[in-house]
């Protein structure tokens, strides 16, 4: 326990709530490798002709089309803590939940409360607080909480089970991309970096209300980019970092993703933190499931690399386009909400993998 509450912990906070848990945020998410091996046994689940979306490239959301109109788009998402105010734990879990209908193109419907907490360890009105952030992100996307599910757990667990709609022709997947495309990134990389050096309590606070303020940003831009034609691809980057990410784009897509990591964006103080060694257990566990698909420059130094792989909670959507709309698109996605939106590569022909260049 600590004697006073740390930064970004609320007023009397007797513990941080951070220490209920091994690890927070989507850097708790089982690392890229592991998935696979676990989904690649598993029965395709039969012939389900209006099932558009399921497991086959790692989407972001299920999509089952209800008739020539209209598809469901169905996920969920949840994970432990890895801030100490419980209300900033449910609004940032809840944007990061609501993110996945966004990523498809779609509108999010109604959601579903997903709880896992230690009785006896938290008090209730934290949990209630928890409860109230997730409602707050949820009113703001303009949806209800209608209903969930609550059990005893070992760690404090929070996140959504989110329904959506959208037309068939708005769906945009993560394997979907063309040659040639440019590729836009939403928002800025370094969450993970942020998170892991809150944890040593080494965050100033104007960083820590930086990344509060990305991760409590809603996705809502990607319901309009799925009614342009010009986009053709889109997806989340979360837990798996830009690279696990784009990698994915690649792979569906059949092409090579050119990242140029000069033209990234990132937080304020993530090459900093970078460069001090303030990296999270996942983005290790990142480049060990997919470095090898990865062609880094000769000289590219390893804090270099940890921005790349950087696990992003609620992270920003990486969105391929024709590149003569890519100024046009990105100057809308920047008046919309997200400054720090970026050109940050490209897609070409070529073996499935990312080519890193700056």
């Amino acid at each position: 326990m600590l004697d006073k509450p740390a930064a970004g912990a609320p007023s009397g906070a007797p513990f941080r709530l951070t220490s209920l848990a091994h690890g927070g945020g989507c850097g708790c998410k089982l690392a890229p490798s592991v998935l696979r091996e676990l989904l690649a046994e598993q029965p395709a689940g039969g012939p389900f002709e209006r099932l558009l979306v399921g497991t086959e490239t790692g989407d972001d959301a299920a999509v089952y089309q209800l008739d020539d109109e209209t598809c469901l788009i169905a996920t969920t998402d949840f994970f432990m803590p890895m801030v100490d105010d419980p209300y900033e734990f449910g609004r940032i879990a809840a944007t990061n939940a609501i993110s996945d209908v966004y990523a498809m193109g779609g509108k999010p419907l109604m959601a579903l409360a997903i709880l896992g907490m230690p009785l006896g360890k938290l008090p209730t009105a934290m949990v209630r607080e928890i409860l109230k952030g997730g409602q707050a992100i949820a009113a703001e996307a303009g949806i209800p909480v209608a209903g969930g599910h609550s059990i005893d757990a070992p760690e404090p667990i929070y996140g959504l089970a989110v329904i959506g709609t959208a037309s068939p022709a708005t769906i945009r997947k993560n394997s979907t991309a063309r040659a040639g495309d440019a590729l836009i990134l939403t928002k800025a990389l370094g969450v993970g970096l942020y998170s892991a050096a809150f944890k040593k309590e080494a965050l100033p606070p104007a960083a820590y209300a930086e990344m509060i303020g990305s991760m409590t940003t809603l996705n809502r831009i990607g319901t309009e980019l799925g009614r342009r034609a010009e986009v053709h691809a889109v997806t989340d980057v979360t837990g798996f970092g830009i690279l696990g990410h784009g990698l994915e784009v690649a792979r569906g897509s059949s092409l090579t993703l050119h990242l140029d990591a000069d033209a990234l964006p990132v937080l304020a103080e993530a090459e900093r933190l970078a460069r001090e060694g303030f990296v999270t257990g996942a983005s290790h566990r990142n480049w060990a499931s997919y470095g090898e698909a990865v062609a880094l420059p000769d000289d590219f130094p390893d804090w270099r690399r940890h921005l790349l792989t950087d696990p992003q909670t609620s992270g920003g959507l990486l969105v391929a386009c024709e590149p003569g709309a890519a100024s046009t698109l990105l100057a809308e996605i920047r008046a919309a909400g997200y400054p720090s939106a970026a050109v940050i590569g490209r897609m070409a022909e070529g073996a499935p993998g990312v080519v890193v260049s700056g």
